[in-house]
């Protein structure tokens, strides 16, 4: 197996292994077991479009748009924002809504609205992908290879964090499990947001 491969999965996995807004949802829908696949497959497609951006030298955009990256943390922040009030909200109510089977199921278009809000609208998913990937890769003599490792560790992880969760379903069977999930969700987002803000 390549080195490149190898180096790029592992870079890969390692970033995104990180708890944080996109993962936490994708954990979230698992354990409902709503639209796994296209919002697993969603956010490992969203990651190669980033990662053969990099790696194709687009890295500098943020440097050329001065702009840029500050629109991004911004919009990323006020989006973190709402959904961990949201989170938050809902693990202070509580209830059938937090129920593994029943209650009212997302629809297929707001789910994938909200995951790609998530992975397009965080700046650190550029930073990761576009700048950290793409410079790294420049290092290695077969680039394409290392490419093809990052996405593949990508694809690897969403598609085990969607349906692995199921694992865990028998503890979720009990809203108050939701309650603490959601409780976490929330402070995990609203914390990313404050951080975006505070760079």
């Amino acid at each position: 197996m390549s080195t490149s491969l190898i180096a790029g999965f592992a870079l890969g996995f390692s970033l995104i292994l990180a708890i944080g807004a996109q993962n936490a949802f994708v954990l979230r829908q698992g354990l409902r077991r709503e639209h796994v696949f296209p919002l697993c497959l969603t956010c490992a497609v969203s990651d190669a479009i980033l990662i053969a951006a990099g790696v194709a030298g687009f890295g500098t955009l943020a440097q050329a748009v001065p702009w840029f990256e500050t629109a991004m943390r911004y919009g990323g922040a006020i989006f973190l924002t709402w959904y961990g009030l949201r989170s938050l909200r809902s693990a202070w109510r509580g209830g059938a809504v937090m129920q593994v089977t029943g209650g009212q199921r997302a629809s297929l278009r707001s789910v994938l609205l909200t995951v790609l809000a998530f992975t397009w609208l965080n700046p650190h998913v550029y930073l990761d992908t576009v700048v950290l990937i793409g410079s790294i890769s420049a290092q290695y003599e077969d680039r394409l290879a290392f490419a093809a490792g990052a996405m593949i560790s990508s694809f690897v992880f969403f598609f085990s964090l969607g349906y692995g969760a199921g694992v865990l379903s028998p503890i979720f069977a009990r809203p108050r499990a939701w309650q603490v999930l959601d409780a976490i969700i929330g402070v995990v987002m609203l914390s990313i947001a404050v951080k975006l803000v505070s760079l």
